[in-house]
């Protein structure tokens, strides 16, 4: 959940690796630091900071010129943040530096035995291990110092490795954590993510698990970490630059949630099929007949990634009545589920990355599973390594709290659960119904964000709770676990989701005016069992915010957000609950980009 960039060619690197932590800021932001060498000095010069990049910067001197170099931005994982903690580190020799996201499962017991060959630790990080590791080989290549060292590793890695005295390369390798490589003209790259290449560059290699590189300024190879060619085509980013930019905005939230009328549209254009009322999705490599075979769906995600999975398992069993469920990735890969080979299984990451759902689809992969992956990311690990899938075409997504992606996720499950069910029973006047829904939706959203005034004064008078209940039924308890988990990442109030239908199990206990529930309501055929569980709080004297079709009489506010069809609205709920969070935290004065304790991309257990 790191941030990695690397540069060689011939261009002071300096600037360009601090531009390129600045863009990957979001990936780890509590300390950093940059390493540097020059074909006049081949010498390692390096500079650290607990905090932000910005601090980092301010340290780095004005003379501190080279041409080679490889940068981080950490969270933390082993030891707490600091100076000595952050990356790059070095051997005793100040000769080898390592720059590495991942976890190394075994690197307790790599520190005992070097500890016992007299080998001093500076730091109370893992990656220390690889770096003495690396130094020690007798290995004639840095090449085979770097693959003799990973020979000895268990766990994740993605790294960057410089050696004074090989200062013409940059050797990296990857297993579990994203490398990816940028090939410019006499100049090459490297990241952890295309953000921080897509200034320079837009022609990228991306490493696969096992897979190595070496880097030089006019040329780069990869090749497994058993030394076997590997044949890599560069493709280009879709992104460009200005994607990754504020765009006059204060924050990417901001930003991000105010793109998401545009963002859906961009989900929808081409794949609609006037002609057989249903989608195009060409990307799913499921023919008609392997299509009708499913007898089940699970849908794996992690976070926001899993509520999208639960509002898909809902859309595809109303519209293509298959027995759907959504499950918490970390929690599948470890509890020896039962493999069918009926069900269809689906993977989803805004990333593409994101290890608990990669090592799920790996597992379901090795039992013999068809796995499709909806991720945002093209080239990703997951959509690299499912047998097919549906790409949710929302852009850049910078801030740590996921908005606009989310709701395209759904968007796309959606076009999926309509796919599905054409294919099956879904008559052609459902189909139409769906699909005249689905286009309404960009339109409806940017009505919801042009009452942003309204939701921003909302937030600030419930600004002041400690702690808040979210409830809804059936299709809007999905809703409410998101809109819990949003408020919880950016404004660092507690919040709780339960179904509606739960209250009076236990949840009751907790209302009263101090605790607001914020209940969703939506005009469907569960209309007077939500409003009657708004008698049931409002009798025990609590504040209640309804996010519903109509004013809610029971509710001390309503937030009124238009109607679509019964199967879509959920996707039109979640839009204001995004702005609460939102204000709220900016209320609170939160920073709201980059969450305390938390970064984008999940790439560690």
């Amino acid at each position: 959940m790191c941030g990695i960039v690397g540069y060689i060619g011939k261009r002071d690197v300096a600037p360009l690796l601090l531009e390129g932590l600045q863009r990957l800021e979001y990936r780890g932001y509590d300390s950093s630091g940059i390493v540097i060498s020059s074909p006049k000095s081949a010498a390692l010069k390096m500079v650290k900071a607990k905090g932000r990049v910005r601090e980092l910067e301010a340290r780095v001197p004005k003379r501190f010129a080279g041409t080679t170099g490889i940068a981080h931005t950490r969270w933390a994982t082993h030891g707490a943040p600091s100076d000595v903690n952050a990356h790059p580190h070095l051997d005793a020799e100040n000769k080898v530096a390592v720059v590495h996201n991942g976890i190394i499962d075994n690197a307790s017991d790599l520190r005992t035995r070097l500890n016992a060959d007299g080998v001093e630790f500076l730091s109370e990080t893992d990656t220390e291990v690889l770096t003495h590791l690396i130094a020690r080989s007798p290995a004639a290549t840095l090449e085979e110092k770097v693959r003799e060292a990973l020979r000895l590793i268990e766990g994740t890695y993605g790294v960057a490795v410089m050696h004074a005295d090989f200062p013409d390369r940059i050797v990296v390798a990857r297993n579990g954590s994203p490398v990816v490589l940028g090939i410019g003209e006499k100049e090459m790259f490297v990241a952890s993510d295309v953000a921080a290449l897509v200034s320079h560059t837009r022609q990228v290699v991306t490493l696969d698990d096992g897979e190595m590189a070496t880097l030089k300024a006019d040329d780069f190879r990869t090749y497994t970490t058993e030394g076997s060619t590997t044949s890599s085509t560069p493709t280009t980013v879709e992104w460009e630059a200005e994607s990754y930019d504020m765009g006059g905005h204060d924050t990417y939230m901001h930003k991000e949630i105010s793109e998401q009328a545009e963002a859906v549209d961009r989900v929808l254009r081409g794949r609609i099929d006037d002609r057989f009322s249903t989608v195009h999705l060409g990307g799913l490599n499921l023919d008609a007949r392997d299509a009708r075979g499913v007898r089940r769906v699970k849908i794996l995600g992690c976070g926001t990634s899993y509520h999208a999975g639960q509002m898909g398992a809902q859309l595809i069993e109303e519209l293509a009545r298959i027995p759907a469920d959504a499950e918490p990735a970390s929690e599948f890969r470890y509890r020896n589920p039962v493999v069918d080979p009926d069900t269809l299984y689906v993977a989803v990451s805004q990333s593409g990355e994101t290890y608990d759902v990669l090592a799920a689809v790996q597992e379901l992969k090795r039992k013999g599973a068809r796995v499709l992956g909806v991720v945002n990311v093209v080239g990703s690990a997951i959509a690299r390594e499912t047998d097919g899938g549906v790409y949710v075409h929302a852009g850049p997504e910078v801030c740590v709290v996921s908005t606009k992606c989310f709701t395209n996720t759904v968007v796309s499950f959606a076009l999926l659960a309509l796919h599905l069910g054409r294919i099956r029973d879904l008559s052609v006047a459902d189909g139409k119904r769906i699909i005249a829904g689905l286009r309404k939706l960009p339109a409806q959203i940017a009505g919801i964000l042009d009452r942003e005034d309204e939701i921003e004064k909302l937030a600030v008078e419930y600004a002041d709770a400690r702690s808040m209940m979210f409830i809804g039924r059936v299709r809007g308890y999905p809703v409410a676990r998101e809109a819990s988990l949003k408020l919880k990442e950016v404004s660092y109030i507690h919040a709780e989701a339960y179904p509606a239908s739960e209250l009076k199990h236990g949840p009751l206990a907790l209302i009263e005016p101090a605790m607001p529930t914020v209940a969703i309501v939506p005009d469907d055929d569960l209309l007077e069992k939500n409003r009657a569980a708004l008698e049931e709080i409002k009798a025990r004297d609590g504040r209640i915010l309804a996010v519903a079709h109509q004013e809610q009489p029971k509710a001390d506010h309503t937030i009124v957000v238009p109607k679509n069809e019964d199967e879509l609205d959920p996707i039109l709920l979640g839009i204001p609950l995004q702005l609460l969070a939102y204000h709220t935290a900016l209320a609170l004065g939160r920073d709201i980009d980059k969450p305390r304790n938390l970064a984008k991309s999940v790439t560690v257990e």
